[in-house]
């Protein structure tokens, strides 16, 4: 390997520390102040709760004065967020929806014009 790719790997291996600090309540690495870094991901956390009850408003009026916590401890069960604020959104639902806290959504009916083919 050389020195550029090693260089890389420990670079990568560094940030992957900083994201799980941040994302996923690993800990903190060194060169780090752990009051700063806990104000940055609760920062973080309070922006994806934001958008996913944007995204999915059924699933913050499910969780109702309860959002900030139920957010909170879907987060902690996860090691990474998912790839995306709209997978976010559903997988919380879904959390929700696993704890009794939403309803199954109700089944579509198949369209018109498919009922005249059955």
């Amino acid at each position: 390997m050389t020195d550029l790719a090693a260089a890389r790997r420990r670079l990568a291996q560094a940030q992957g520390r900083v994201v799980r600090a941040l994302v996923a309540a690993g800990e903190v690495p060194d060169g780090f102040d752990p009051a700063r870094l806990r104000a940055q991901a609760a920062s973080l956390l309070a922006k994806r709760r934001s958008v996913v009850a944007r995204l999915r408003p059924d699933a913050a009026e499910a969780a109702g004065p309860d959002l900030a916590a139920e957010f909170a401890a879907y987060a902690r069960a996860r090691e990474e967020p998912p790839p995306g604020y709209r997978a976010d959104a559903d997988d919380f639902a879904a959390w929700l929806r696993e704890r009794g806290r939403l309803p199954d959504p109700p089944r579509r009916r198949a369209p018109w014009w498919r009922r005249l083919l059955s």
